[in-house]
């Protein structure tokens, strides 16, 4: 039996993880690698809008939110495996620095008086850290109603800043619209990696689950074939030994017949028993191949069986299965 393109080498540290490990680290690094996608789309773009000296605080506010995101998406990621609490302080606190950055640029844009280039860069300074706070304070909620409150409290904040710091009311408008988009896209993609991540988790406990109840189920059937075979013998041999005494007893020679008799029952039952050990401690080369191939093809791994297992003996047949099940 020969595997290639295996999703669980034994080696390293990636193959050492199992399928859910691997599907929360990716996770994980990618919302990390959203603040490098924020820093990138947001703090440097400054640089073309605006003075260097403008810019490069405007980028050094941009890096700090990108942070704070990433140490909360951590965070809210942990609580989502039910391993920590919820980060409830790190999540109002993220919320209250993206509402004062906000601030800070739409009150940058409303200082430009009409320079182009001071107004588009606090209008990415704006949209950019909004999107992408509303993106990670989705991770620590649950609920279609929470997510949807997030949103909609950071698009309707939004227009109302603008409009109490004079904005235009198309201009914030506008500038709203463009941070329901851009902030719906970064919360949909939180929602749906976060349901990734429990249903990949629920799946492998489900395929647990089903491995322990098929081992169960295994132990049921050799526990009634145990008991149809021994419950009626000792039966039977209770009720000869009984009569067997009574006879005895009465000093009747029938005694010996029906001791004989359980004698042979006795025997009969430990031929059964052996019997149904054999049936159960047995395995078929070929049918232990097959299920390997099928386990091996669930979890990702592209298995291929070369060889034919029919001109083996039974006994090497038989330790060649357990070989394989092992």
């Amino acid at each position: 039996m020969r595997t290639s393109g295996s999703t669980r080498d034994s080696g390293g540290w990636w193959g050492r993880k199992t399928t859910p490990a691997k599907v929360e680290t990716y996770t994980r690094w990618s919302f990390h690698f959203f603040a490098l996608i924020e820093v990138a789309a947001v703090g440097l773009p400054l640089f073309a809008q605006v003075g260097t000296d403008a810019a490069s605080w405007m980028a050094v506010l941009v890096t700090v939110h990108a942070l704070l995101c990433s140490a909360t998406a951590s965070r809210a990621l942990d609580w989502t495996r039910d391993r920590r609490a919820q980060p409830v302080r790190l999540l109002w606190f993220l919320g209250a620095v993206t509402a004062l950055i906000a601030a800070v640029a739409v009150v940058l844009g409303e200082r430009g008086h009409g320079d182009d280039q001071a107004q588009a860069a606090a209008t990415t300074l704006l949209v950019g850290v909004l999107s992408f706070g509303i993106g990670t304070l989705t991770l620590g909620v649950r609920g279609l109603r929470q997510v949807l409150g997030v949103v909609a409290g950071a698009v309707g904040g939004t227009l109302v800043l603008q409009l109490a710091l004079g904005v235009a009311a198309p201009t914030a408008l506008v500038t709203a619209v463009i941070v329901l988009f851009a902030g719906g896209g970064l919360a949909f993609t939180a929602v749906f990696s976060v349901w990734l991540l429990d249903a990949v988790y629920e799946l492998d406990e489900a395929r647990e689950t089903r491995a322990r109840l098929a081992v169960a189920e295994e132990r049921l059937r050799f526990g009634r074939d145990l008991h149809d075979v021994m419950g009626r013998n000792l039966s039977v041999i209770a009720l000869k030994s009984e009569l067997a005494v009574q006879l005895a007893r009465r000093g009747r020679a029938e005694a010996v017949d029906q001791m004989i008799e359980v004698q042979r029952i006795a025997r009969e039952s430990q031929r059964e028993v052996r019997d149904v050990v054999r049936g159960y401690r047995e395995t078929a080369l070929h049918v232990e191949l097959a299920g390997a191939q099928g386990v091996l093809t669930a979890a990702g791994i592209e298995c291929e069986v070369t060889g034919e297992a029919t001109g083996l003996p039974t006994e090497v047949q038989s330790a060649l299965g357990w070989v394989v099940r092992e």
